[in-house]
C-alpha cells in the first residue's frame, strides 16, 4: 500500500507537537533524526542477525518518537515490529514474520523525515491566512 506523502503525517498532532515544542521544536525534530537513523540500523541489524530482542528497544524507541510528531503510519510500523519481536522473544522463535515491515521501514522513515524537516523548517515561509498575499 503506498500512501500519499502528506497522509504520514497527522497535521493535528505535529500542529499541537511544534505548539508544545516551541522553540525547541527544531533541536528535537534533530533528535529524532539521530535517534530515528540509529533505530533503523539497529532493527535491520537486529533482523539480519534474527534476533529478536535486539528488535525490540529501537522499534519501541521509533513508535513513540514517531507518534511525538504525528508520524502515525511510521509508528504504527515500528510499533507491528516490536510487537511481533516481543511475540519471538516470548516464544524464543526468529522474528521471520517482520521481514516485510523491517524492509520498508528505512524508506518510509526517510520519506517522513524529509516531509517534518520540510514542515519544521523555521525559515521557509509560510501563508498567513486563507486567501491572503504575502510579500
Amino acid at each position: 500500500m503506498s500512501l500519499d506523502d502528506r497522509d504520514l503525517i497527522d497535521w493535528v498532532a505535529f500542529t499541537k507537537a511544534r505548539s508544545e515544542l516551541g522553540a525547541g521544536f527544531v533541536r528535537i525534530l534533530g533528535y529524532f533524526r539521530e535517534d530515528g537513523v540509529k533505530s533503523v540500523a539497529a532493527i535491520e541489524a537486529a533482523m539480519r542477525a534474527q534476533n529478536a530482542a535486539a528488535l525490540v528497544i529501537p522499534a519501541h524507541t521509533l513508535k513513540g518518537e514517531a507518534r511525538q510528531f504525528g508520524a502515525e503510519p511510521l509508528g504504527a510500523l515500528a510499533e507491528k515490529i516490536e510487537v511481533v519481536a516481543r511475540d519471538c522473544v516470548e516464544n524464543r522463535d526468529t522474528p521471520d514474520e517482520a521481514i516485510a515491515e523491517v524492509a520498508a521501514l528505512r524508506g518510509l522513515f526517510q520519506r517522513t523525515l524529509t516531509i517534518l524537516e520540510a514542515e519544521g523548517n523555521p525559515v521557509v515561509q509560510r501563508p498567513q491566512g486563507f486567501g491572503r498575499r504575502i510579500g
